[in-house]
């Protein structure tokens, strides 16, 4: 390999080269737009839906085929790069991924568009862990914090901004323009890549030699495992035959993955690295920090969609609260890191995080944007102290050759724990919502009088615009259920943040725990 790549260990903070940082920041663009995308989407998930004449369980996939195709690409990206060299890789991919999100903008279908999706997901997948790994690689150790900050940056802006990005460029422009706007970085990109990296030749003895049953059982296991995630909710989980044959080829598929990644002389993902025990409790703290990340970037959304009628924009300048303000913590923690042990960095980052979401465990019916920005601002002072010193504690024994396989895990296990959230919070909030509608109408005698005089009165103003007394009595009615169904889901609103903030207590009390 090329010095820029192995010999950055060997610098002093003054010597490390300009190419270095070139390559880097072009690395970190790569990884900023493919987490972007992840979630840019989502405010225009209806004007797509209704360009492409499409149903809404079709233009769910538009989501799910990226994510899933994320999740097989994060486990590969090691290997193809040793494959292929890691500037040969990334220009590779990242043209892939421009010219699938040009693709994606000319769709005639829905089936195109997935299809061009799972392209997009599948080539930006491994933009994230290769930018992780270049921090690692082309710095030496005292300037690892700042790289891991500038990739905290990406790992927690990107998701925070993409929905307010999307919804900006829908309602100003067209849905087309979310995916124009990768082109340009993407230039940036290449050009960055090509000049800071030194070229690698091609290692075809390590394609001939490589793990295909374990390529093969780890696609198709969290292939159907990110399909049972994102679509279970949706067809009922275990009452589908759908869903019950994916979870068994799943099931089966990762077992076989992991003893053969146990007992392979070299491995597609080394697991042998879980033995230590830093690591391996890091790895959890990624999957909390992955569900808290991406399960917020979900639910809140959908609070102010359904609660509140908000449109893409109006969620797009609440959310912003979550963002900007990151900014001004990043530049910190790099200096923290060498006064502060990291473990107690995330401690603290956890903990801010989980305090966002209790307090909005007492949302009622006014609880609207303005009363969520103190938790967006406790969020945004919290994730910067998660991200770069849980990097750091992670790397702390893991040896410089271990580098891709420890960023392909911490990788995918965020991801994996973004997908454990937003299925579980769909199901929650579904299962939540019933049980507390169930409640309110079994205490609604015990407050009927109160009932009776709202009834009443809805009754009467529908008389006056109108109806007569059966008609009015029934929009009474239905104006009352409705009512009691905008209240149910507000308190399944509250119980998903609840559930929310225990696992980032539970997070904290693990990085406490830690003995470095």
């Amino acid at each position: 390999m090329s010095e820029s790549v192995t010999g950055a260990s060997s610098y002093t903070e003054s010597e490390v080269p300009l190419k270095n940082w070139i390559a880097l920041i072009g690395g970190l663009i790569g990884a900023f737009m493919a987490i972007l995308d992840i979630q840019i989407t989502n405010s225009s998930l209806k004007d797509i839906q209704g360009a492409l004449s499409a149903t809404l369980d079709e233009s769910s996939w538009i989501s799910t085929s990226y994510l899933v195709a994320e999740m097989i690409a994060i486990p590969l990206s090691g290997w193809l790069s040793q494959v292929l060299g890691k500037r040969r890789y990334l220009t590779w991919t990242t043209s892939i991924f421009t010219l699938s999100s040009l693709l994606c903008s000319c769709s005639w279908n829905m089936t195109s568009m997935i299809t061009f999706r799972a392209l997009q997901g599948f080539s930006g997948g491994a933009l994230i862990p290769l930018a992780f790994s270049l921090v690692v690689q082309l710095l030496p150790l005292n300037k690892r914090a700042v790289g891991m900050a500038l990739f905290g940056v990406t790992a927690t802006f990107a998701p925070a901004i993409g929905p307010t990005f999307g919804g900006w460029l829908t309602e100003n422009l067209s849905w087309h323009y979310i995916f124009y706007i990768n082109v340009p970085p993407a230039f940036i990109l290449i050009v960055m890549i090509r000049y800071g990296l030194d070229d690698e030749t091609c290692d075809f003895s390590t394609f001939k030699k490589a793990d295909w049953f374990g390529i093969a059982t780890m696609g198709i296991g969290l292939g159907c495992l990110e399909v049972v995630l994102e679509e279970g909710n949706r067809e009922e989980w275990f009452s589908s035959q759908f869903i019950i044959a994916l979870s068994a080829i799943s099931a089966v598929s990762l077992i076989y993955f992991v003893i053969n990644e146990l007992q392979h002389e070299k491995p597609l993902v080394n697991l042998r690295l879980l033995r230590e025990r830093q690591f391996a409790l890091s790895c959890i703290a990624y999957l909390i920090l992955g569900m808290a990340l991406l399960g917020s970037i979900y639910v809140l959304p959908l609070y102010l969609t359904q609660v509140q009628q908000y449109n893409a924009m109006e969620i797009g300048q609440v959310l912003m609260w979550m963002g900007f303000p990151q900014l001004l913590f990043f530049p910190l923690v790099p200096k923290l890191t060498q006064i502060i042990k990291p473990k107690f960095l995330v401690t603290f980052g956890f903990i801010m995080f989980g305090l966002s979401c209790y307090v909005n465990t007492h949302m009622t019916i006014n609880f609207g944007g303005q009363q969520l920005i103190l938790s967006m601002l406790l969020r945004a002072v919290g994730s910067p102290f998660i991200m770069v010193p849980l990097s750091l504690v992670a790397m702390k024994n893991i040896g410089h050759h271990n580098t891709s396989d420890a960023s392909t895990l911490t990788n995918v296990m965020r991801n994996l724990g973004g997908a454990f959230s937003i299925a579980f919070i769909a199901t929650l909030l579904d299962n939540k919502t019933r049980e507390h509608l169930s409640h309110i109408k079994e205490s609604l005698p015990y407050v009927s009088s109160t009932a009776w005089d709202a009834l009443r009165e809805q009754q009467a103003y529908f008389i006056q615009s109108g109806s007569d007394a059966v008609t009015s009595l029934q929009q009474a009615e239905s104006v009352l259920l409705n009512t009691m169904q905008r209240d149910a889901a507000i308190m399944a609103y509250n119980d998903v943040f609840l559930m929310m903030s225990v696992f980032l207590a539970l997070a904290a009390v693990l990085m406490l725990s830690m003995k470095d």
